[in-house]
């Protein structure tokens, strides 16, 4: 009942900071730079959602997100650009090329673990860079040039799936049993769990909507080249994970608000940009080594407050 209470209260919400955010542009007080930024960090948020599925609920360590994120871009521009087809048609292909590649990576691979799994993800992520950076058809090294389709109704609508689905995943007994195999994969695996199974569909719901997110990527920019998606990009979305707290959706999602909130504001000061981000991340990590939340949700923290307001009226 409470966590039936907690959807509704989450959709109502979300609908209702969709209505704002849009009545706002509607109105001109969003300008282009704003909803820019607002569609960039929503997509950067799906990103990390997606991956934390991988990281912080299965105890996968991959570094190939930015392949899947590759794959939804192209596949997607490739069907508006090319084939000439609806954005909404570009975007499901997106995600279900994206999850057949993760489907390719995630059988064999998702055998290995720890460093090996995170040293073939990243291969995976530059074999699709390199296949990109090859092909004429999409551009080559030069890129692809791609219609502005994205706006803040796609972005919201992707958003708001991806999260929605995800924590039901996660709340569902194949989530249970994904933070299972994150605890203790031999553990699992002698209870009966296929433990094997369970990794590969966490890697491919994660492949799914890191392609999605691909699709608004690339429908956002007026060009993708595949310098966009090498190593340093898997790393952005892997320190979006890291810095919220392996296991917490909601610190995920903070991290990745208040890194591209800051990345953002600082592209004015080019040549400090990097070193004020990299000493953003170095005192957060001094200071909460778990990460924002840890393993804690935001309704968590509501829980704790609640429990010692009550104990302190009780107290008195």
């Amino acid at each position: 009942m409470k966590k039936s209470k907690q959807f509704w209260i989450f959709i109502s919400s979300s609908i209702a900071a969709y209505a704002i955010v849009q009545l706002l542009i509607n109105m001109g007080i969003l300008d282009d730079f704003y909803i820019n930024t607002l569609v960039f960090m929503s997509i950067n948020i799906m990103l990390a959602v997606s991956l934390h599925l991988v990281i912080g609920i299965t105890g996968q360590f991959s570094l190939g997100h930015a392949g899947f994120l590759a794959v939804g871009a192209y596949v997607s521009a490739i069907v508006t650009m090319k084939l000439q087809l609806p954005f909404l048609v570009a975007i499901l292909a997106a995600g279900v090329m994206a999850t057949i590649a993760g489907l390719i990576i995630g059988i064999p691979s998702l055998r290995l673990r720890g460093d090996y799994l995170a040293i073939a993800t990243l291969g995976f992520a530059e074999i699709i860079r390199i296949i990109f950076l090859n092909i004429e058809y999409v551009g080559g090294a030069a890129g692809m040039q791609v219609t502005h389709l994205t706006n803040w109704t796609y972005t919201f609508i992707c958003l708001f799936a991806t999260i929605v689905i995800i924590v039901n995943f996660t709340n569902s007994r194949h989530g249970r049993a994904c933070i299972s195999i994150r605890e203790n994969e031999i553990a699992a695996d002698a209870m009966g769990i296929n433990t094997t199974y369970y990794k590969v569909l966490a890697f491919a719901i994660g492949a799914f909507f890191a392609g999605i997110a691909g699709a608004l990527y690339a429908h956002n920019f007026y060009i993708i080249q595949p310098v966009n998606f090498g190593f340093l990009k898997s790393i952005d979305i892997l320190i979006y994970v890291v810095l919220g707290g392996l296991g917490s959706l909601s610190g995920a999602i903070v991290a990745t608000i208040l890194l591209t909130i800051v990345s953002t504001f600082l592209q004015s000061y080019p040549e400090t940009r990097m070193i004020i981000y990299s000493l953003v991340l170095i005192i957060v990590m001094l200071y909460r080594p778990k990460g924002l939340m840890g393993t804690m949700e935001i309704t968590d923290y509501f829980k704790l407050w609640r429990g010692s307001k009550g104990g302190s009226k009780h107290g008195q």
